[in-house]
């Protein structure tokens, strides 16, 4: 089984496994934080991860969610939809 070795802010080195672990990825998937409960401690962590880590913790099989802290508004869907509207062909958007 695959460990993965990180640091409880309490406790130091731990070991976890993927299911030990979530990922959440900024839009893009190359940086993001990791998120655990330490073992030992029971402590909730967050770190930091850079394209590096990410990479990492990716091939080792760690589950992840794309994170967007600027979603879309009712604005802007309200907006595509008249865009939508108004143009004959919506498909001919996809092919420019």
């Amino acid at each position: 089984m695959t460990t993965i070795k990180t640091t409880c802010s309490q406790c130091g080195d731990i070991h976890l496994t993927p299911d030990d672990v979530a990922l959440e990825l900024r839009p893009g998937g190359r940086e993001g934080d990791y998120c655990f409960r330490c073992p030992t401690c029971t402590a909730q962590q967050r770190r930091p991860a850079n394209s590096r880590v990410v990479s990492v913790l990716l091939a080792t099989g760690v589950h992840f969610e794309v994170i967007n802290t600027d979603p879309i508004t009712e604005g802007e869907i309200e907006a595509f939809v008249a865009a939508l509207e108004m143009e004959p062909d919506p498909l001919r958007l996809l092919a420019g």
